[in-house]
Formats: structure tokens, C-alpha cells, sequence
């Protein structure tokens, strides 16, 4: 055994010297694409921050208002839509102006008072006022419903109280219920917080899946391909440089985005382990890149490799819950997300970035995601080295 030592360690040395160089090679390849660089600069900056700046909260939206008993209680009721969720638009004289305004997009609520509501509301009898939402914008609409029913329900409430001679403070010695909300992990509900750190793990997905891709591929258009398969590497040392190269560039545009964007511009509390998180990542980024290794020997150019990158990144990013929440999903779509590496990542990103859990809590999303991705890798490998065949 003893005489076989220095040929082992020989064959070991000339094969890592061979992987360091193609590494080399491969990030020295990407850094004279200049379009690429100034992509992949983009999607982890400027990007991740316009994604970050989209707010899905109801903030001044227009309230018209047919008020047909001009009264001293229809006034109140009308000033209580009051920013920062609602402004007051004007009046209308009729409830045909208010759909045609509905209809055009210029209000968002008309609220319609009818005749004598402030006699009914001061002879005990039962009142109601209408309420028409533009729900063409489903989120808006539902959260401009939502907010009206509260204002008028404590317009309501007051009201009751003023009739029967009682106040708020009167009320303090009755027992009754009150419901208290504790929100957790991201307590002023900033929507800043979810669409960043949501726009960031789907950059990592698409790029995991492009860059490896597109060095692939550039071996295609320049006719370099030829000369790797006559060198004495073998496929492997042709394609995991590869690999090792995109995940190190994906590595260090997430630091950028997390301490630049996440953290800096938008002061997002990092709560769990950055170690345990870029370690994710890596895992992450080397089971997506099998998907572009598989793109690239589907491809003749860069621009098929663009197209197929995106066919296979819509059913993964749609299955992952990033846009839709899995509860809203039917049952069978849900049970296809755990096909989706992109579930495993999310579960896992989110609950060490906000959350602060480590391993404990995640074991199961990493053993899938580790189990998934093995499966995609394996099936990237397979196919890239069958063309050397």
C-alpha cells in the first residue's frame, strides 16, 4: 500500500488543480460577460428594492358619497373615512354617477345614506346604509370592504351608546369580551418585509438555474465545447467547476442583497443564523443548478436557455407558495407543491431570517429540500455527461 501512497496523492493533487482552474476559468468567463454581471447586479439590488417599495395595504383610496339626508349624523358617519385608508372624493347626486365612477376607476367606495337616517337613528328603529367596492383589485377591494364594515359597525356602536345615555369609559365596569391581537415576527405588518426577502429567494431560484446554463451554453456559441471534450478533463471536472462558480457568485450577490438591501435599506431585523441561511442557500443553489445543467443540453444559444428557464421556473415558483398562499390552493395543487424545491427554501429562508429558528425546527425542510435536490442534481449530472457520450 505504501508505494501506491504518492501516486494517490499525485492523482489528487492534479485533480483539484484541475477543478481550481476551471473555477477560475468559469468566473473569469462570467466577469468578461458584462451583460450577465450587469444582470445579475440589477436582479440583486434594484430589483429585490422595487419589489420591497410594492405596498399591498390600503393607503387613500376614494370614497365617494351619495348623501341623501344631509343630516348632522350622516355628516359624522361620512368624516369618520379618514386617511391614511380612505379619502373623501366628494358627493354625487345620484347612485347611477357612482357606478358609472365605479365603472371608470375614479372611486374605489361610494357610500350611499339614505333619506332619514339620522330620524331612525334617534327614534330606536332599525337603519342601513349601502356600501358598492370596486373589487377589481381583489386585495384592495376586499380590505376597503373590511374597513368600511368596521367604521360603520363603530359608527354603530356609538350611536347606541349616545341613545341609551351611556360612554365608553361608563362601560368600563360591565363584563364583557375583548378581543386583543398580538402580532408576531414582522409586528407593523410592513409589506416590505414579506415582498423583499419573497423577490430574493426567487432571484436565487432563477439564477441558480440560468448561470450554470448560460456558461454551458456559451461553450456552444464559441465553439469551445469541442476542445473541453478532447482535453483530458473528465465531465465531471468540466461540469461541477461550473457549478462551484455560479453558486459562489450567487453567494456573494445574496450577502449583497441581505447586509445592502434587506438589512440596510430596509431595516429588516435579521432574527436567525446568516451562516445556517448561506449554508441553505448553497444547498439550494446546487440542486437548482441540475435543472440548468439540463437546460443547457437542451439548448443551442443563450436565448433558448432563457426561454426554458423560465417554462421550468413558473410551475416551481407557483407551487412554492411565494405568490399564493398553500391554504388558498386546492387540495391536489397542494400536495404538488412538496415537488416545488422552492417550498423547502421558503419554509426555511423565512423561519431563520424572521423567525430566528434554527435546525430544531426546520430538520424536516432541509431533509426534503436535501432529498429533492439530490434527485435534481443527479438528474442534471446524468443528462450533461450524456453528451460527452
Amino acid at each position: 500500500m505504501k508505494p501506491d501512497t504518492p501516486l494517490t496523492e499525485g492523482r489528487l493533487y492534479l485533480w483539484w488543480s484541475r477543478m481550481a482552474a476551471m473555477t477560475g476559468k468559469e468566473l473569469l468567463q462570467l466577469g468578461r460577460d458584462t451583460l450577465l454581471v450587469v444582470a445579475v447586479l440589477y436582479l440583486f439590488t434594484l430589483d429585490i428594492m422595487m419589489a420591497g417599495g410594492v405596498k399591498m395595504d390600503l393607503n387613500q383610496g376614494t370614497v365617494m358619497v351619495h348623501d341623501a339626508d344631509h343630516s348632522m349624523a350622516s355628516r359624522e358617519l361620512i368624516y369618520r373615512f379618514q386617511p391614511p385608508y380612505f379619502k373623501l372624493g366628494g358627493e354625487i347626486l345620484d347612485q347611477k354617477e357612482g357606478i358609472r365612477l365605479l365603472d371608470q376607476g375614479k372611486a374605489l367606495v361610494v357610500l350611499d345614506i339614505p333619506p332619514g337616517f339620522q330620524r331612525d337613528l334617534l327614534q330606536g328603529r332599525p337603519t342601513s346604509v349601502q356600501v358598492q367596492v370596486d373589487t377589481s383589485n381583489t386585495v384592495l377591494g376586499t380590505l376597503a370592504a373590511s374597513y368600511s364594515a368596521q367604521i360603520i359597525g363603530k359608527y354603530s356602536f356609538d350611536a347606541a351608546l349616545q341613545r341609551i345615555g351611556l360612554t365608553e369609559e361608563s362601560l368600563a365596569g360591565v363584563p364583557m369580551l375583548v378581543d386583543q391581537h398580538r402580532v408576531w415576527y414582522n409586528p407593523n405588518q410592513k409589506d416590505a418585509w414579506f415582498m423583499s426577502i419573497s423577490e430574493l429567494l426567487t432571484v436565487i431560484t432563477v439564477l441558480a438555474m440560468m448561470l450554470p446554463a448560460a456558461a454551458a451554453v456559451r461553450e456552444k456559441e464559441r465553439g469551445t465545447i469541442e476542445q473541453l471534450i478532447v482535453s483530458p478533463l473528465t465531465p465531471v471536472q468540466i461540469m461541477l467547476p461550473k457549478v462551484i462558480a455560479m453558486t459562489l457568485v450567487i453567494l456573494l450577490g445574496t450577502a449583497l442583497s441581505v447586509y445592502l438591501i434587506l438589512y440596510g435599506y430596509f431595516h429588516i431585523p435579521i432574527k436567525g443564523s446568516l451562516p445556517l441561511f448561506f449554508a441553505v442557500t448553497a444547498l439550494y443553489t446546487f440542486a437548482m443548478s441540475g435543472l440548468g445543467l439540463f437546460i443547457s443540453t437542451m439548448s443551442r444559444n443563450l436565448a433558448q436557455a432563457a426561454m426554458l428557464t423560465i417554462m421550468i421556473m413558473m410551475p416551481i415558483i407557483l407551487l412554492s407558495g411565494a405568490w399564493t398562499p398553500p391554504e388558498a390552493m386546492p387540495p391536489g395543487i397542494r400536495q404538488a407543491m412538496y415537488l416545488s424545491p422552492l417550498y423547502y427554501y421558503i419554509e426555511m429562508a423565512y423561519g431563520i431570517l424572521l423567525k430566528g429558528a434554527g435546525l430544531k425546527v426546520l430538520w424536516d425542510s432541509l431533509l426534503g429540500l436535501s432529498l429533492l435536490g439530490s434527485l435534481v442534481f443527479g438528474f442534471g449530472v446524468w443528462r450533461f455527461k450524456r453528451q460527452f457520450s
